[in-house]
């Protein structure tokens, strides 16, 4: 099952409309998102965010409500555990692990 994670943007890295990017804010794990299909988002607002797209911006109480669920499961070990280092740099403030 596919799911779309919530997370508030923090930063605008790109602003050119076919490759906006930004750094996101996913309850403490940053990672480089396309927001480009999200032209209005803006930094501080929070955003659904699937295989790392931007989809659509939501509410802070709605995105505190997806990860009162998501700590309930136990699914954010799981992004905090894979939070090293994301494929293009962006770094949660740990060491990067050795990709070989």
């Amino acid at each position: 099952m596919c799911l779309a994670i919530p997370g508030q943007i923090v930063e605008l890295v790109d602003h050119e409309p076919l490759t906006r990017r930004g750094v996101v804010n996913f309850s403490g794990v940053r990672k480089a998102v396309n927001l480009t299909f999200v032209p209005e988002a803006a930094v501080g607002d929070f955003i659904l965010v699937h295989v790392g797209f931007a989809i659509a911006r939501i509410d802070a109480q709605e995105a505190e409500r997806v990860f009162s669920y998501l700590r309930e499961l136990g699914e954010l070990d799981d992004l905090n555990g894979n939070s090293d280092r994301s494929d293009d740099g962006v770094s949660s403030g740990s060491a990067p692990k050795d990709r070989t």
